[in-house]
C-alpha cells in the first residue's frame, strides 16, 4: 500500500468509499496488531478530516486509551461513564451533535464538540474496544457515520480476532 491516501469525491459517502478499500490494505500489514491500528487510525482521521480518532481498550471494568490520532486524550474511562462508557455498557453506536448536552460527558477537549463511538466485538460477542470519533464542528456525524464506521469497525474485528 502506498504511504499517501488518495482521498476522492466530494460527497460524505464517496469519500467513505474511496477510503475504505485504503483501509482493508493497511489491515492486510503483518506488521503487528499495533502498528496496523495505528495506521488506521491515521487513516480515519486525515482521509475524513476528523478532530480526533482513536481506539480504548477494555481492560477489566475501565476503557483504556489505546492507539489513536490527535490531541492528548483521556487515559481511563469508567464502565458507563461519557459518551465511551455508555457506547459500551449498552452495546450499541452513539451519535452526539453537541457534547455539552450529553448528561457525563467527560471532556477530554474543549475543542471537541460532536462525538461518534461505535462497540467493537470479540469473538465471544463481547466489547472488546470502542471506537471513538470526535470533530471539532457540531452535529457533524450522522446515520451515514454510522453506516460507514460500521464497516471500518468490521475490519478492525478482523485485525483483532486473527
Amino acid at each position: 500500500m502506498a504511504e499517501t491516501l488518495i482521498i476522492t469525491g466530494t460527497t460524505k459517502e464517496e469519500r467513505y468509499a474511496s477510503l475504505l478499500p485504503q483501509l482493508k490494505a493497511l489491515a492486510e500489514d503483518d506488521a503487528g496488531q499495533t502498528a496496523v491500528l495505528g495506521n488506521l487510525m491515521s487513516a480515519i482521521k486525515y482521509g475524513m478530516n476528523f478532530y480526533w480518532v482513536g481506539l480504548y481498550e477494555v481492560k477489566n471494568d475501565m476503557l483504556v486509551l489505546h492507539t489513536f490520532q490527535g490531541t492528548v486524550a483521556c487515559t481511563k474511562i469508567a464502565f458507563g461513564k461519557g459518551v465511551c462508557g455508555y457506547a459500551w455498557k449498552n452495546k450499541q453506536t452513539v451519535i452526539v451533535a453537541d457534547v455539552n448536552k450529553f448528561d457525563g460527558h467527560i471532556a477530554c477537549s474543549s475543542e471537541s464538540k460532536s462525538e461518534i463511538v461505535l462497540p467493537v466485538f470479540d469473538k465471544k460477542d463481547e466489547v472488546k474496544m470502542v471506537l471513538d470519533v470526535d470533530s471539532d464542528k457540531f452535529a457533524t456525524f450522522d446515520d451515514v457515520d454510522g453506516e460507514w464506521l460500521g464497516k471500518v469497525v468490521g475490519i478492525i474485528e478482523r485485525v483483532i480476532n486473527t
